[in-house]
């Protein structure tokens, strides 16, 4: 599987005032604020973009990721994202390793679901270790989601 360094997703309480510091002291571009809402989980985020490198700072509203923030606190790194050329093929490799995919609430994830609600195709892998979640996401719509949060 061909896989590229994307970005960390990182908790935070208040996302206005995230997006102020790190704009304020790294100088980091903030893209618009964006909202993701399916299955329960309901977050808005914001891209922080310093130089090429990105990172998404999420402030949930309800699911999993507020029970998390709830629990853990805020600036907790809890996902590690990485694009692939090739989304269905990803799916595929992971299924024939013995992985099956799931979605952004742990539910399996069939290959005809890969659809995102920000437009991305994207894959998640079973949490295996704590907190920490892998996400796989299409690189050509990534890219485009990441150009339109920009725009």
């Amino acid at each position: 599987m061909e896989l590229k360094f994307s970005h960390v997703d990182v908790l935070v309480q208040d996302l206005e005032a995230a997006c102020a510091y790190y704009a304020q002291i790294l100088k980091a571009r903030i893209s618009s604020t964006l909202v993701w809402e399916r299955g329960g989980l309901h977050v808005r985020y914001a891209v922080a973009l310093i130089g090429q490198e990105r990172f998404m700072l999420v402030q949930p509203l309800a699911g999993n990721l507020k029970q998390l923030l709830d629990s853990a606190g805020e600036g907790m790194i809890y996902r590690h994202c990485y694009s692939t050329p090739d989304i269905e093929l990803a799916y595929d490799e992971l299924l024939a390793s013995g992985v099956q995919p799931e979605d952004e609430n742990g539910n399996p994830l069939t290959r005809a679901n890969l659809q995102s609600p920000s437009g991305t195709r994207i894959i998640w892998l079973p949490k295996r270790f704590g907190h920490f979640s892998i996400e796989i996401l299409e690189e050509r719509t990534l890219e485009a989601f990441i150009a339109s949060a920009f725009a």
